[in-house]
């Protein structure tokens, strides 16, 4: 009978979470005295009893968080970075003592930064709050999540043995598989991917938790960089890069504010009559130790540090300038071309200071032509960029869509942006006068274009047979070296009074080929 009884009690108490098995031990001692005092009615009581007074000290006790202190997720607020800090310098202590190992990741979501012009606030938050609960479901209790105010999330493993490069390759893998299926977000199914960098701490430049976190991120920037869904370990070069990253801002930023970025200018010309039609506005870097550097080498650049826009703002003061000083030569330049890039135009004040500069040079809105990739219109899905390009094209600018042919860009999207003119990529034209494949996808362009009443300009023209096959296909106007390289200013105005001089008779064309 004893036995059924005590059997009794222990059940419901083995299923008590959390319960402290010391308390336990006195059970069979207090059943005992129940016993001899009141017998079996004293011992049934207390069977039934003590469950209920056990589950009321729990009640009353101050609450266990789900996971454990260690696995700590951080939406918001300013101490996530200290919090993440004190972990990893926890588990380096933890992994000296025990030889063991631990790592730092930091997992982030590609494309972050538009999310909300994307999505809007409300549901980013949404999507980041599942995204850290996937992480954390993907991490072991013991493990730390926090959620970094510079974006992304920061993840500190637990010391453990046998850490290697491709335990944490795995583990890093599982960050991206946790993260790929879709997210449900009021009816709708987002999908997003992510790029990983880590650390193991016998790779940190130091053995300190701040070191850990710093490589993990130069990892994760990496990764950034060369994704989607990309994965980067430490390395201590990423240092030197950084370094010298830092370093070409600082050199940058001075360059632009001192003069030394300027806008070399090439001509396009028409294709009916050889007038020119324009110019082009290109950046050149005069490094005052290196000479004039190319846009491919500085423009990477600009765009990893945030610079486009100061740049966009140097390269039109300096174009507009251009416009104004040949219409005092009596040039009469029908419009000059500014290339605008993507982070430009998420700018929501673009088109009012596009005005504000117009009318500062007093001149027309049409004789700005605004270029923008093709790739920025098939991708955008910006209200802000799509509203400033029709925003520029209600102006007056013309909107010229560049690279045409590299990027995805449907007929919609070409009617969409109110589309002036398309630009034939270089790609596209070189050697064409002596390869028909190169003719037939040129004239497949020109002839979508005409139906749309697109005019077309095709750059990189190197050669007279170039520029005649184009003029025979019907291309509008062509741009190359085969008319002038890009030049700086002070050399215009002798180039096209010499140009206008001595300007080649117009192309015959007795028919358009097609």
């Amino acid at each position: 009978m004893f036995q059924r009884v005590m059997a009794v009690v222990r059940k419901p108490l083995s299923r008590l979470p959390g319960q402290r098995p010391d308390l336990l031990v006195f059970l069979p001692a207090v059943a005992l005295m129940l016993y001899w005092w009141g017998g079996e009615r004293y011992l049934v009581l207390m069977a039934f009893a003590s469950p209920l007074l056990l589950l009321a000290s729990q009640t009353v006790r101050p609450g266990k968080p789900k996971y454990s202190d260690t696995h700590h997720i951080t939406l918001s607020g300013g101490h996530s970075r200290t919090h993440i800090i004190e972990k990893l310098d926890q588990a380096l202590v933890a992994a000296n003592a025990a030889a063991s190992s631990t790592a730092c990741f930091v997992v982030c979501i590609d494309d972050e930064d538009r999310l909300s012009t994307r999505y809007g606030r409300a549901a980013e938050a949404a999507i980041l709050t599942q995204c850290s609960d996937r992480i954390r479901g993907a991490l072991r209790q013991m493990d730390t999540l926090v959620r970094l105010d510079s974006g992304g999330f920061a993840v500190c493993l637990d010391a453990k043995r046998r850490l290697d490069i491709e335990t944490v390759l795995t583990i890093s893998s599982r960050f991206q598989e946790a993260l790929s299926a879709a997210i449900s977000l009021n009816a709708a199914r987002i999908y997003i991917t992510a790029s990983v960098g880590f650390c193991l701490s016998a790779k940190s430049p130091k053995q300190t938790g701040e070191a850990l976190l710093d490589a993990a991120q130069l990892a994760a920037d990496a990764a950034l960089r060369s994704g989607p869904s990309a994965i980067r370990s430490f390395d201590g070069e990423m240092i030197t890069a950084r370094d010298r990253s830092e370093a070409l801002r600082t050199e940058m930023e001075a360059a632009l504010n001192n003069g030394e970025v300027r806008a070399y200018f090439q001509p396009q010309v028409s294709t009916e009559t050889g007038a020119i039609s324009g110019f082009e506005a290109l950046a050149r870097w005069h490094h005052p130790e290196r000479g004039v550097i190319a846009p491919g080498e500085f423009l990477p650049i600009i765009e990893d540090n945030d610079l486009s826009d100061r740049l966009g703002e140097v390269m039109l003061y300096q174009a507009l300038f251009a416009m104004k000083q040949w219409d005092k030569e009596g040039f009469q330049i029908p419009c000059v071309a500014v290339n605008f890039s993507s982070g430009e135009l998420r700018n929501p004040l673009l088109v009012s200071k596009l005005k504000w500069e117009l009318d500062r040079f007093d001149l027309e809105p049409k004789r700005l032509c605004v270029e923008i990739l093709e790739n920025v219109v098939a991708a955008t899905e910006n209200d802000i960029v799509v509203s400033n390009i029709s925003g520029l094209a209600a102006l007056g600018c013309g909107i010229d869509l560049d690279d045409f042919g590299t990027g995805h860009a449907s007929i919609t999207s070409i009617r969409r942006f109110a589309i002036r003119r398309i630009k034939v990529d270089r790609s596209f034209v070189t050697r064409i006068d002596k390869d028909p494949s190169q003719q037939k996808m040129v004239a497949a362009i020109l002839s979508m274009a005409e139906q749309l009443g697109l005019a077309t300009l095709a750059e990189g023209v190197e050669t007279v047979g170039e520029h005649t096959t184009l003029a025979q296909l019907g291309c509008s106007d062509v741009q190359g070296y085969s008319i002038a390289k890009p030049m700086p200013f002070d050399a215009t105005t002798a180039w096209i009074a010499e140009y206008r001089k001595n300007r080649p008779p117009q192309i015959q064309i007795k028919h358009r080929a097609r």
